[in-house]
């Protein structure tokens, strides 16, 4: 089966030579490769240009990366897609393996590990998601987060058409989006090695700890609200484990982090979604004040050595 690589990008110059050399340099034979230029205002479309024939170049107005990837679904051809942004790359087994996985098992995804680079600590560290195929609980465990990021999979195009492509109203999350439509009951297989590389640096729009909290929760309350059958299999307090304690927690990384305009939004929705919890209010309901009079209030308590 002929797999299309999709590869948006957006004022992505800097990297973007080595995402193309990334998906020329795969093992699978069977394969194209098609990039989108996104209204680049930098060099990004000298350098896919310089490619020539080996890649298939769509150019476009800045419409945002859903928009640019659903372009680049539409003007492929294959039976399989990937998607890879132009700052990240990939192993070069990668597409074989997955692949391989995908067609010998008769998935409908196939999944892979993968490791951020660009970044020191704990978060450096390799990571290989779950096996979701055997377990019973999958459905509560991909709506609480999808474990893989959108260029750790291989899916299959009947089933990305299925799920209605990358939602262009969303600014973030919108892999998260389409993972929960596509996966929940479709076969999945794992490749349990870490093949998919994640680059971190400036302006990432990851790096908005608000932007990704509220854009995930507001991706889980959209796809329940369309999707009563499957929320239907939930207790209300296995929905609220999922998705606002969900949201909470974020919240508390984000406070504990020193962000506070991150955390005041995301406690602020939680607040307004009915979350009430006697021993965390003394941190969210502050977040309901005018941000500088709670700034003051974290300041002074923190002086005191009192935790908040």
């Amino acid at each position: 089966m002929k797999l299309s690589i999709v590869i948006p990008c957006y004022n992505g110059a800097q990297y973007l030579a080595k995402a193309i050399d990334s998906a020329l340099a795969q093992d699978y034979p069977d394969k194209e490769i098609i990039v989108v230029n996104d209204g680049s205002t930098d060099d990004s479309l000298a350098v896919a240009s310089a490619y020539g024939d080996s890649i298939v170049l769509v150019n476009q107005h800045n419409q945002g990366l859903s928009a640019a990837r659903n372009a680049g679904i539409r003007s492929a051809t294959g039976d399989l897609f990937a998607f890879l942004d132009c700052d990240d790359y990939w192993a070069p087994d990668f597409a074989s393996k997955l692949c391989r996985a995908l067609l010998d098992n008769d998935a409908t995804i196939a999944y892979c590990g993968w490791q951020n680079v660009g970044v020191s600590g704990p978060r450096n560290e390799p990571f290989v998601p779950a096996d979701f195929a055997g377990m019973p609980d999958r459905i509560e465990k991909l709506i609480t987060g999808v474990r893989w990021p959108v260029h750790a999979a291989i899916v299959r195009r009947d089933a990305l058409f299925a799920a209605g492509l990358f939602d262009t109203g969303l600014r973030c999350c919108e892999d998260f989006a389409l993972w929960i439509r596509a996966a929940p009951t479709a076969p999945l297989v794992r490749v349990p090695e870490v093949l998919a590389f994640y680059r971190f640096h400036e302006g990432q729009m990851t790096r908005n700890r608000a932007l990704v909290a509220l854009s995930h929760f507001q991706v889980q309350m959209d796809f329940l609200s369309a999707h009563p059958e499957i929320s239907a299999h939930f207790d209300k307090q296995t929905l609220r484990r999922i998705t606002v304690d969900e949201l909470v927690r974020r919240g508390f990384a984000a406070y504990w982090s020193g962000d506070l305009p991150a955390t005041r939004a995301i406690f602020r929705t939680a607040l307004r979604h009915g979350y009430r919890s006697p021993g965390k209010m003394k941190y969210m309901l502050p977040a309901l004040l005018p941000q500088a009079i709670h700034e003051m209030l974290v300041r002074v308590l923190r002086n005191s050595g009192k935790a908040l």
